[in-house]
């Protein structure tokens, strides 16, 4: 048998998608619980303030793309470290600014409480979307990685 016809005939993944019919509200379902999972200590799910800031990109990027009540909460989450920078009488900072702020609050500070930078991370996954730029490459990467695994 050659690899062709193996392939042809014995992977059905090629056919459909990886995880069956799980669409983005469900990668934002599963995004949000392994952060909640993780900021409340489990063995199986272990954060530090990187991997809380990164799953909080990925969830609010996620929760946007995934919109109706996803995209209000996080929307939300996002108003207000932005009113905060943005209405800190410093001069017209822009979405690109906030996202360099946000990313840096997130990923320098040395926190003690991983919520902070989760929350943070789940704002810049919100502003990152909304800046354009070089912000809107992670996004789009973000985006067609979850279309390949949900097979959207």
């Amino acid at each position: 048998m050659s690899l062709s016809t193996l392939a042809a005939t014995d992977v059905v993944l090629a056919n459909g998608p990886v995880l069956g019919s799980i669409g983005i509200s469900g990668l934002t379902l599963a995004t949000g619980l392994l952060l909640l999972l993780g900021l409340r200590g489990s063995d199986r799910m272990k954060l530090d303030r990187d991997k809380a800031g990164a799953f909080g990109i990925g969830f609010g990027t996620l929760a946007v793309a995934a919109g109706n009540l996803w995209g209000d909460v996080v929307k939300g989450i996002s108003d207000v470290p932005t009113s905060l920078i943005q209405g800190s009488g410093l001069g017209d900072i822009g979405l690109g600014g906030v996202a360099v702020a946000l990313t840096i609050c997130v990923f320098f500070p040395s926190w003690k409480k991983l919520i902070w930078p989760a929350l943070l991370g789940i704002s810049a996954g919100v502003i990152y979307g909304q800046a354009g730029g070089i912000w809107g490459i992670g996004v789009g990467l973000v985006l067609k990685l979850a279309n390949i695994v949900g097979g959207l």
